[in-house]
């Protein structure tokens, strides 16, 4: 069984979030938990957010089907960062030229599963 959480529009950029993400990508929910919420990036508070999302999912979507699920059982099985939207700005550059900021987002999706 298997359960996913999607979170779109992040205000960091994917080559950021792909630092973070790749500590946790195929442990087991609660090592990744526990990475996630001791890790000094900003990053980490998002993806633990997406995480904690998707094992709630888990645990619901087992409930209705009348099964329960052990917290031991559940691992990260995907990971998946997508870049989003630019945001682009404007600043003032000598001589009257201007140069483009591009602040960049990301889409994360995380999927976890149990072993069966």
């Amino acid at each position: 069984m298997e359960a996913r959480a999607l979170k779109k529009q992040i205000r960091l950029s994917p080559r950021k979030m792909r630092l973070v993400i790749d500590l946790i990508r195929g442990k087991k929910a609660a090592d990744a938990l526990n990475i996630l919420h001791f890790h000094p990036k900003h990053a980490a508070k998002e993806a633990e957010m997406v995480l904690r999302s998707a094992i709630a999912n888990l645990h619901n979507k087992a409930q209705e089907a009348g099964e329960r699920i052990n917290d031991n059982d559940i691992y990260v099985k995907m990971v998946q960062v997508n870049c989003g939207p630019f945001f682009k700005r404007i600043l003032p550059a000598p001589q009257g030229r201007a140069f483009r900021i591009r602040k960049r987002s990301n889409h994360l999706t995380i999927i976890v599963g149990t072993d069966k």
